[in-house]
């Protein structure tokens, strides 16, 4: 496991069995509180400091919503790639399980270092993690956050505002897509400060032979007022 510091003690003494069993149900888990309301605060202000950033993307121009996301730049913000350090070997136990059940490979190594190496070496050398902002009105399409042929099958998004007091409306929505059924919806509005791990791409399910898979797409609903800023933490690079 990575070294604990102060700003990733609460993600290596959270109940990571517990987190597991609510992935394997649902696909999603929500963390206890990472951030305290002032780290919220400092990073979501980030957004108006666009040297940190590689690109800006404009989702009303590209029909993925309304409101925009930036990308980190290198050299990372310590605190993006602290907390990116720290979830990778916990959420590693997770995607190796996931793959053993859909018999799938399982390529990814024991370090993020290692990990984004192999990101690299096929030519995905941009970082992924992004600061995202919406103001009334704004909501993101359900996607997928893929980038490349080489993909981590989990991420995390952690909420930089108070719902209901920074804004209303907003919440993270997760569409799965069941196998012989119906999709299923679900909708979690994000507290200050903590984490939603969610799948990037698909989830195993269970089914008569074992195990099936349940594409997943995500998204967020429109906000009705007031301004939402999140931190995603994607956890391979892009092409």
């Amino acid at each position: 496991m990575t070294s604990t510091t102060p700003l990733t003690a609460a993600v290596h003494d959270a109940d990571w069995d517990a987190l597991a069993e609510e992935m394997n149900a649902h696909g999603s888990a929500l963390t206890p509180r990472l951030l305290d309301r002032d780290q919220c605060r400092e990073i979501a202000a980030w957004y108006d400091e666009p040297e940190r950033f590689r690109s800006t993307i404009d989702m009303g121009r590209y029909g993925f919503g309304f409101g925009q996301y930036r990308y980190f730049d290198h050299p990372m913000p310590e605190p993006v790639a602290a907390l990116r350090a720290a979830f990778y070997p916990y959420l590693l136990r997770i995607a190796q399980d996931w793959a053993a059940k859909l018999r799938r490979t399982a390529p990814w190594p024991e370090t993020l270092d290692a990990w984004l190496d192999a990101c690299h070496a096929v030519g995905q050398t941009k970082p992924t993690p992004i600061l995202l902002r919406y103001g009334k009105g704004g909501w993101n399409a359900l996607h997928r956050d893929l980038y490349g042929d080489l993909v981590f099958p989990l991420q995390v998004v952690i909420g930089l505002d108070e719902p209901g007091t920074d804004y209303t409306g907003g919440e993270f929505l997760l569409v799965e897509q069941r196998p012989r059924a119906q999709s299923r919806g679900t909708a979690t509005l994000l507290p200050q400060g903590h984490g939603l791990i969610f799948t990037t791409r698909d989830r195993p399910v269970r089914s008569t032979r074992g195990f099936a898979t349940a594409p997943m797409r995500h998204g967020v609903s429109l906000v009705r007022s007031g301004h939402r800023h999140t931190l995603g933490l994607v956890f391979h690079d892009a092409a």
